[in-house]
């Protein structure tokens, strides 16, 4: 048949319900992603989409049948050169009637239709399917490509839940989705080390590139690290990206890495203390060991207002 136009979405708000971005998709009551330590809630039914197959159901409703949702995705998560709160995803969805189609030739569509766009991005390049797991999707797939001596994974995607479908009010279709992270997209194809990078207003980095080019990124610099360690007894309930976001919100983009190096529990009071190692990098300039102890003071006394027993 005719290829579809894709409709493309790229101004949709971030806020959404946590019907929108769990329960339409069939994310489990208990699932790891629902809970405040890696999701951003406005209240208690809303949040700041963690994807944007949140979007995926309401522009089925609407009528669509191939379109393509692109926007700015929030997660708490760890502290390091692949990971940041903030980050981009492209969402594709192509539906066919279910007449016309079995499962296994909606996931050859799949299948060619992402095959031939990452071939597009990347040219000749080995690529493989692997076997996944997301709650939205049956069966799951994600792909990898052979990048820099190692297999890389650029997007998961499958064929969606029939239940979705329906509760959509599409049960006459079958369709797949695929989810992209343009970051990391980025910053394999123009050898961007650090996600840090994208949000520099540096001219050195920012002039590097123009648009519709892929070049390699030239790395202008590389400043000294500087290692801090901080040890505390953990809070009940604590989760590590709990941690992670303190430390950012008191040094923003000046933190580098953030790695637990040791924990160990009180044989008497059953408590267990965790002792992380943070590293500070700028990505511009030299930091001074004086602004990092103020950083650092910073950081301890947040974490003692914040119920944390330092050691």
């Amino acid at each position: 048949g005719s290829e579809p136009v894709f409709k493309t979405f790229d101004n949709l708000d971030p806020q959404v319900s946590t019907q929108q971005c769990f329960d339409d998709l069939l994310v489990p009551k208990d699932h790891v992603s629902r809970s405040k330590s890696d999701t951003y809630y406005m209240d208690e039914l809303t949040v700041l989409r963690t994807h944007t197959s949140a979007h995926q159901t309401e522009i089925m409703r609407k009528g669509h049948d191939a379109f393509l949702v692109s926007g700015d995705c929030y997660r708490r998560d760890e502290i390091d050169s692949c990971h940041y709160p903030v980050f981009h995803q492209m969402e594709g969805v192509r539906l066919f009637k279910a007449d016309d189609v079995d499962v296994e030739y909606v996931v050859a569509d799949l299948k060619d239709a992402v095959e031939g766009m990452i071939g597009e991005l990347f040219g000749e390049i080995e690529m493989r399917w692997v076997d996944a797991y997301f709650p939205f999707t049956e069966p799951s797939l994600e792909l990898e490509v052979f990048f820099q001596d190692d297999w890389l994974e650029v997007l998961g995607c499958g064929v969606i839940q029939e239940k979705i479908l329906e509760n959509s009010g599409r049960g006459d279709c079958k369709g797949w989705a695929f989810g992209i992270g343009l970051e990391r997209l980025a910053m394999a194809l123009f050898g961007i080390p650090d996600i840090r990078l994208f949000w520099s207003q540096d001219k050195r980095f920012l002039n590097q590139f123009a648009s519709g080019d892929i070049v390699k990124f030239q790395e202008f610099s590389k400043y000294p690290p500087c290692y801090k360690d901080i040890s505390f007894w953990e809070p009940s309930k604590f989760h590590e990206n709990d941690f992670c976001e303190v430390v950012r919100d008191n040094a923003g983009d000046l933190v580098e890495n953030v790695e637990r190096i040791d924990r160990f529990k009180h044989p008497k009071t059953g408590k267990f203390s965790s002792c992380f190692r943070v590293m500070y990098r700028s990505m511009e300039r030299s930091l001074t060991n004086e602004e990092i102890d103020v950083l650092q003071e910073r950081l301890r006394s947040q974490l003692a207002s914040q119920g944390f027993s330092l050691r």
